[in-house]
């Protein structure tokens, strides 16, 4: 299993929040640059960047730090937050991402982002699900859907995305464990799926348990900001 660490951005600075809660922020360190170094330089290869203004406004803002990060370490980085035009998609790209990340365009344009696979190619997104109670919620967490997990992710799997990953909003940035049980689920009807458990994080213990649900990969950012996980624990996994 793959551990891809996360840095969100705002203000160009490395931040965390508690539940997609802007009012609930916590500056980790004013140089992710810095930051995606030592995750590098602890033997790690993802990284997981979301620019959290860009998120807000609608539109890639931070796509300077993404620069920078790609041009000066050799970490695979997923870029999301604001992706809503083609445009943005381009920009991302040309800022060094490898993968673009997508959560609400999804749900609310299928028909766009379908066409961006299909000019960028399918391989180059990594989408995000956000779910409470086993259905996808979107505008930062504030609005549930009545759209099923299992029936968004089987949809956007027929249009070719190849990675996909799950936070459960209810124990995002709470460092409560994650969503071991829905993972599972997922994990036994889409076997061939390149799954990343998101969200909850707050120990080894948790990672090996994802590990064992069989996730491909798994987001941790506040457990490592914390150091309730130490980057040396990392390398065994």
């Amino acid at each position: 299993m793959e551990i891809i660490p996360a840095i969100d951005i705002i203000d160009g600075k490395c931040v965390r929040l508690t539940q997609g809660d802007y009012a609930q922020k916590k500056i980790y360190n004013e140089r992710p640059l810095e930051v995606a170094k030592q995750f590098e330089d602890a033997g790690l290869r993802r990284l997981h960047l979301v620019d959290l203004d860009g998120a807000k406004a609608g539109q890639v803002k931070n796509w300077k730090v993404l620069e920078t990060i790609a041009g000066k370490t050799g970490l695979t980085i997923d870029f999301g937050g604001g992706i809503k035009q083609q445009e943005d998609v381009s920009i991302v790209f040309n800022s060094g991402a490898a993968l673009a990340t997508v959560g609400s365009i999804a749900v609310k344009d299928e028909a766009e982002l379908v066409k961006w696979c299909m000019i960028f190619g399918a391989d180059k997104f990594l989408l995000g699900a956000d779910v409470k109670d086993e259905k996808i919620a979107i505008g930062g967490w504030l609005e549930t859907t009545d759209i099923w997990v299992y029936d968004f992710m089987e949809k956007y799997i027929g249009h070719g995305i190849k990675q996909i990953f799950c936070t459960d909003v209810s124990r995002d940035g709470k460092l409560e464990g994650p969503a071991v049980a829905l993972y599972k689920n997922i994990i036994q009807k889409f076997p061939a799926l390149h799954f990343i458990a998101s969200g909850g994080v707050s120990s080894i213990d948790d990672l090996h348990a994802l590990r064992d649900a069989g996730c491909k990969g798994a987001i941790v950012g506040k457990a490592i900001y914390e150091g309730r996980v130490g980057l040396k624990d990392l390398k065994g996994l």
